[in-house]
């Protein structure tokens, strides 16, 4: 369960990736000045139904402000560019612009509309499901990738693909004779010498000569539940792994992966507002059931070689979590087994498929993923985060970076864990000097640079708040992204010797006024040496000795924080808190940045814990500062924040007098395996906790109003979720109001929707706590 919320905005980009999609190459470079965002005007006490009308608007319409942010840069080799896409700040049409370095100038490379030819675009049901996963709700140029010489784009659009030269903007659409009409593209990439593009069509991945000459199909054996070259649903969803097949460093051979769903339950998602229109079916591994059966073969380009089948103990570790085939390094393989609690990083011997590990881990509780080993250019050794290390206690048991030799012996600690060390950005292989995200407090993060053989790390930002870079591959230059504490968003263009370049400009239009944000900590945790982190929204007309109702706004779950240092993420929560109230969000035990002891005390149940501690440091905070009216406080969310809400609500009345759930999982058995059996276990071998982490079991205790909210269409949080919930309710007699989203999957964007939801829950809260 990758966090999805209605009640953030939404992060900068900083992926270098170079995959993003679609376009028309503009001749020259355009100095136009760019079209100033429209300013919504700030309001300064109770707002009127028109303030309210007015801010809702331009929040629903500009994606909660987001539209028109630059995102998904990709840094030419030499450092002389920086390509990215945006969008104007009240369209989900994104085009792709390139900036250049030197005269610190921007132009239009291509456009969607200028593509098709101002045609409409159209997307297959298996596209929308793959950016259902990837979060994506931008339309138009939403994905492409840089050759790895940076003299090509590859551009899908509507089903389409086209190789875009940068010289001249000469333009070649992919053929796609070799497969069947009407079969979308998923997953197109370059391979690592730019000379062909792969692609999976209809469950088999094809391959085209990137000038278009040629197209042919690759894999074979698909059909029923046999697919090549896609990743299986919970790698994308809870894994954050979306490719099915990669190539050799010299773009001869190809891995892909092959998965069967036999076994695997089908669910099936009908169209409420159509009757007559078929289900789309899915494969949905629910926890303790049974998963896809993934596999990996190795075969060449021309797919008329043998095909070579990786051999692991693949009973004992089915999960495959992270593949890479890097030059000078062996194809290597990370497994784990479906506990989550052992991982092996194999090397796998291409030309027989037999493996050997490089390292084993293992862990009693679980093994968060992170991003594979990251090959030195040499391919003496490779860089890997990690928690599963001996002599760590609370507090300096965060993740650590490690220099391990090819054969995966430790050779030194590059970041020891109790640096806070957030991820790896970039590896400087020629300087040997590695560039992370480090937080220096769970509400911050800078960037670090950190010498491979020994010495002081230098920071390569400072300013508070959320930061982040992406460099060229040559490290002359590099891409500073911020978010920060004085509310500002910035994407600075710096040579590695400090001069700024220049600034990619947004044409977001901005907020009515910066959020009344106050981050703070509060009480002790006994034996953990911690204090609870809170974020603070009050009104902007806040009045000295008045008491105001609360708003708690929760996520409250694994892998995701609410308290940033970032105004920016706050915006509505402002808006509610001008409503009367005061909004606040805590980090409770099995959040992260905490380190591994804070984050692994939910182990076995997700909800004890976090729910005691959210009381807890609510009735802390309210002692620290008594305009909080702690007799009338509310709680919202969304996905696990939704299940929280009905949890908190059912089972601490007394402190939650009303709440609304937005997409709430009801009961973990209906959820996926990946995620759920990590902090779960199997369902069978953990009952009481199974039933103290359903909501079910406490749908005959609820007694404050309570409001659950769900898409009719989501394949992530199904909807039978909540119609399990509201079926108990109705049968124990207890009242509650229910709002499904006809045809809305878990991400609901559409501005009109947006706009009517954030009134009703609005409206609910002022109903019931004022």
């Amino acid at each position: 369960m990758r966090r999805f919320d209605l009640t953030r905005t939404v992060m900068i980009s900083m992926s270098l990736a170079a995959f993003a999609a679609t376009g028309l190459f503009a001749s020259g470079c355009s100095n136009a000045p760019l079209a100033k965002p429209r300013q919504v005007q700030p309001y300064a006490s109770m707002p009127s139904v028109a303030e309210d009308d007015a801010f809702l608007d331009a929040f629903a319409k500009t994606s909660k402000f987001s539209l028109g942010r630059p995102r998904s840069f990709a840094m030419s080799p030499d450092g002389a560019s920086v390509l990215f896409l945006r969008s104007q700040s009240r369209s989900f049409q994104q085009d792709l612009f390139e900036f250049d370095c030197v005269n610190g100038k921007e132009r239009v490379l291509l456009t969607a509309d200028a593509m098709l030819g101002g045609g409409q675009e159209k997307l297959s049901a298996e596209e929308l499901a793959r950016r259902e996963r990837m979060r994506m709700t931008t339309r138009g140029i939403s994905a492409y990738e840089l050759s790895k010489d940076g003299k090509k784009i590859l551009v899908p659009l509507s089903g389409r693909l086209f190789v875009v030269d940068r010289a001249s903007g000469k333009r070649v659409e992919l053929s796609s004779k070799s497969s069947k009409a009407g079969e979308s593209p998923l997953d197109p990439r370059f391979s690592p010498d730019g000379s062909l593009v792969a692609s999976v069509r209809g469950g088999e991945v094809f391959i085209a000569d990137a000038d278009g000459a040629r197209d042919w199909q690759v894999t074979s054996g698909s059909g029923g539940t046999i697919t090549n070259g896609t990743a299986e649903f919970v790698a994308q969803e809870e894994m954050g792994r979306f490719e099915g097949y990669w190539f050799s460093p010299d773009s001869r051979r190809l891995c892909y992966q092959q998965t069967d769903t036999a076994g695997v339950e089908e669910f099936n998602i009908a169209d409420p507002l159509d009757p007559a229109k078929k289900p789309e079916s899915w494969p949905y591994p629910r926890a303790g059931a049974k998963n896809a059966v993934v596999k990996l073969a190795i075969t060449g380009v021309d797919g008329k070689g043998k095909v070579t089948w990786i051999k692991w103990e693949s009973e004992k570790f089915p999960y495959v979590a992270r593949v890479s085939w890097k030059k000078n390094a062996p194809l290597t393989v990370l497994v784990q087994n479906r506990a989550q609690t052992q991982q092996l990083l194999l090397a796998v011997e291409d030309e027989t498929g037999a493996t050997a590990p490089l390292l084993t881990e293992t862990d009693a509780a679980w093994i968060n993923l992170y991003g594979g080993p990251k090959w030195l250019e040499d391919g003496t050794g490779f860089l890997w985060q990690t928690e599963q290390y001996e002599g760590a206690k609370p507090g300096a048991d965060f993740p650590r970076l490690e220099l391990r030799n090819r054969n995966g012996t430790l050779n030194r600690v590059i970041v020891a864990g109790d640096r806070k060390l957030d991820g790896l950005v970039a590896l400087d292989s020629t300087h040997r000097v590695v560039y992370v995200e480090c937080s220096p407090t769970p509400a911050r993060s800078q960037v670090v640079r950190y010498p491979l053989d020994g010495g002081e790390p230098v920071a390569m930002t400072e300013a508070p708040g959320r930061n982040g870079a992406a460099f060229s591959e040559n490290f002359t230059t590099w891409l500073e992204t911020a978010n920060l504490a004085n509310g500002k968003l910035q994407w600075r263009v710096r040579r590695t010797d400090g001069k700024v370049v220049g600034e990619i400009a947004s044409m977001a239009e901005a907020p009515p006024a910066m959020p009344n944000l106050e981050v703070t900590t509060v009480g002790h945790l006994v034996g953990q040496d911690r204090d609870y982190w809170a974020a603070i929204v009050r009104p902007r007309a806040f009045e000295k000795g008045r008491r105001y109702p609360v708003i708690v706004s929760v996520y409250g779950g694994p892998t995701s924080n609410t308290v940033n240092d970032t105004p920016m993420g706050y915006i509505l929560q402002q808006w509610y808190a001008d409503h009367g109230f005061i909004v606040v969000s805590i980090e409770g035990r099995g959040t992260p940045r905490r380190g591994r002891a804070w984050e692994r005390a939910t182990r076995l149940n997700l909800i004890d814990i976090p729910l005691d501690d959210q009381a807890q440091a609510l009735r802390l905070l309210g002692a620290k500062y008594p305009e909080m009216d702690l007799t009338r406080v509310g709680i919202t969310g969304w996905s696990f924040g939704g299940y929280f809400t009905a949890m908190a609500t059912m089972r601490r009345p007394e402190i939650f007098r009303c709440g609304v759930a937005g997409a709430p999982v009801c009961s973990w058995e209906d959820y996926d395996t990946h995620y759920t059996e990590r902090y779960m276990g199997m369902p069978a071998e953990n009952a009481a906790g199974y039933k103290a982490s359903d909501v079910l079991t406490y749908c005959k205790d609820l007694s404050v109003p309570l409001m659950i909210v769900h898409g009719t269409s989501d394949d992530n949080v199904y909807f039978a979720h909540s119609l399990k919930m509201t079926r108990e309710l109705f049968r124990n007699g207890k009242a509650f109001d229910f709002l499904p989203l006809a045809g809305f999957t878990h991400v609901v964007a559409e501005p009109t929707t947006v706009n009517r939801l954030q009134k009703r829950i609005i409206g609910y809260f002022v109903k019931h706590l004022q």
